[in-house]
């Protein structure tokens, strides 16, 4: 089935969420990979989503804020945490865009141990920071458990101006309506919802990062391609569906 359009707002409406989350003062760094180098990494019934003939590798590093169950407010400190994930980008044979995470770093362990056990969701349990010093926001992590132990990411943004229309890779790399993720035998789809991406332009400060390579992916030998930084946006979840 071909893929859905690429839609600045949400594909599909999420009216029970099982999550509720903020994502707040993201840097969104992509770089441009062959299709067939990924494709062995995603899930079974998922396939690389591509634009123009490439498909593409994320790093994404954010503060997590109030994540919570259900319709509730969220928990202000077990569900507050610093995150930095490596993903792809994958379209399931219902046509569905959306992400596959090959790596999920959370400074908090209660919520790694419920995710890897709820959804076999590759989290991991770091020691992570963000500093802001004016426009510079500098994002830190070393991976504790369950490894590779001491792996590390350093990487700082400058904050520039709002974008006021996104290109269309743009849209491609930030605006995803859920995730796949292989549990229990099964691919996963689970739908996300949230306001349209407030995006900024963003420059590049310094970048020393292991957790692209040690999520089985080719280590980067040049810059990304695009740079973002946004604010952030409030996230619902809805429960997750078989992909057939």
């Amino acid at each position: 089935m071909d893929a859905e359009a690429v839609t600045a707002e949400a594909a599909r409406p999420v009216r029970r969420p099982v999550l509720v989350q903020w994502w707040r003062d993201l840097a969104f760094l992509h770089w441009a990979v062959d299709p067939a180098a990924v494709a062995p990494l995603l899930p079974p019934g998922t396939r690389p989503d591509v634009l123009d003939g490439r498909t593409y590798v994320g790093l994404v590093a954010f503060r997590m804020v109030r994540l919570g169950l259900l319709a509730g407010p969220g928990l202000p400190y077990l569900g507050t945490f610093c995150e930095t994930n490596v993903r792809l980008y994958s379209v399931d044979t219902a046509g569905r865009r959306a992400v596959v995470f090959r790596s999920l770093d959370a400074a908090r362990l209660l919520p790694v141990l419920a995710a890897r056990a709820s959804l076999r969701l590759p989290y991991l349990w770091s020691r992570m920071r963000l500093h802001r010093d004016g426009d510079v926001l500098t994002y830190t992590c070393r991976r504790r458990w369950p490894g590779p132990r001491g792996t590390r990411s350093a990487l700082s943004v400058r904050v520039g101006a709002p974008i006021a229309e996104p290109s269309p890779l743009e849209h491609f790399v930030t605006a995803r309506w859920g995730l796949h993720t292989r549990a229990y035998g099964r691919t996963l789809h689970l739908p996300n919802v949230h306001p349209r991406w407030p995006l900024h332009r963003a420059e590049l400060v310094h970048l020393d990062d292991q957790l692209v390579g040690a999520a089985g992916l080719a280590a980067p030998s040049s810059g990304p391609v695009s740079v973002l930084w946004s604010p952030g946006v409030p996230v619902r979840f809805g429960a997750p569906a078989a992909v057939r």
